[in-house]
């Protein structure tokens, strides 16, 4: 037996090691530590509300609806330029698959992407990119600042799993809002795309010479299908991402980090590239038809001629590529968009104290 007589725990001691223990491990797991032990359950319905609540504070203090709408689209437009100019080779790589009657294979794109190499050299896999930049910056911004400004008005902000149908609705008009806006660039960026560097120069030159060839409206070619298509990818990619991280918030963390975000992002991307594929392949081949020598006048032509011609599966051409470079570029705008933008909401909520 030992000469010392055993001490009980000191009770403020103990609580104070729990709380050190809190700090430096719940962080790695992707935690955070409250200021109170997290004892009593709260219904799913209020931890949504108190979730979204935690994101639009900043020590009690609730930024206005206009910083709302500058942070989210300076977030957006870095967000937008940094995943697509990320996946440009890829990117370049399927558009000329979906416009030509080959068949698509991994060794086909391989193929295709040493050809560029060899005769246009390494820029040339980002040919179009400024183009793409021009479209993509703006079109991030609108569609990151729609979105959150649809959930306002549809009042879906911590009520996801309790609306879904106005969760999808504010992605689907989101995606609605930012096409309309951009689609002439889009359709120059597909030009671009698939033509020599001779035929299209500079951004500039194909905007004259479209312009000059084929008059004003075939700056919106293809734009019915493009919107048919924005429903359901805008729409399945918001909620898709919305719902994950709610879902993570309930069960796992208090407020996903950026690893979390580019994890459900990237899913996201997927169920929306997916659900919009088909109408993605009627909609570039209706973008490039003038410069093919082809003929896609309208959705229906356009889908009767690619269905008699390739077959039911030339709707899917490239879309395993499409698997690959989608949950990086959704998985990436998301997360970054996200990070920025609680950042720069953050600064503006110090600054206010000051």
């Amino acid at each position: 037996m030992s000469g010392h007589a055993t001490r009980p725990a000191d009770p403020r001691g103990q609580a104070v090691l729990e709380r050190c223990i809190q700090v430096a491990v719940l962080p790695i797991a992707g935690k955070h530590p409250s200021s109170t032990s997290p004892v009593t359950s709260v219904p799913m319905e209020r931890q949504d509300v108190d979730i979204t609540n935690k994101q639009k504070q900043c020590s009690g203090k609730e930024i206005s609806n206009t910083q709302r709408v500058w942070t989210s689209l300076v977030a957006g437009a870095v967000a937008g330029a940094l995943a697509k100019t990320t996946i440009a080779p890829l990117d370049r790589t399927k558009i000329n698959f979906q416009i030509s009657k080959q068949p698509y294979s991994a060794r086909a794109a391989v193929d295709f992407l040493r050809k560029a190499l060899r005769t246009e050299g390494l820029l040339s896999l980002w040919r179009g990119n400024s183009a793409t930049m021009i479209r993509i910056v703006p079109y991030s911004a609108v569609q990151f600042t729609a979105h959150e400004q649809w959930k306002r008005i549809l009042r879906v902000h911590g009520a996801e799993r309790q609306k879904p149908w106005a969760s999808f609705l504010a992605g689907a008009l989101a995606g609605v809002t930012s096409q309309t806006m951009t689609y002439p660039l889009d359709l120059m960026r597909a030009r671009m795309a698939v033509t020599l560097k001779a035929e299209y120069r500079t951004l500039r030159q194909a905007f004259w010479r479209i312009y000059k060839e084929e008059g004003i409206l075939a700056y919106y070619r293809g734009f019915t299908a493009t919107l048919l298509g924005a429903i359901p990818y805008a729409g399945c990619s918001f909620f898709t991402y919305d719902m994950l991280r709610n879902l993570l918030t309930v069960y796992t963390v208090t407020i996903p980090g950026f690893s979390t975000s580019l994890i459900c992002g990237g899913i996201a991307g997927m169920v929306g590239q997916t659900s919009s594929y088909p109408l993605d392949i009627v909609r570039r081949r209706m973008q490039t038809s003038a410069i093919k020598g082809q003929h896609y006048h309208t959705i229906t032509s356009t889908i009767v001629k690619i269905y008699t011609e390739e077959g039911i599966m030339a709707f899917y051409k490239g879309l395993s590529m499409n698997w690959v470079k989608g949950p990086i570029a959704v998985g990436i705008s998301f997360a970054t968009h996200d990070t920025i933008r609680d950042m720069l909401r953050k600064v503006i909520c110090e600054d206010s104290k000051i």
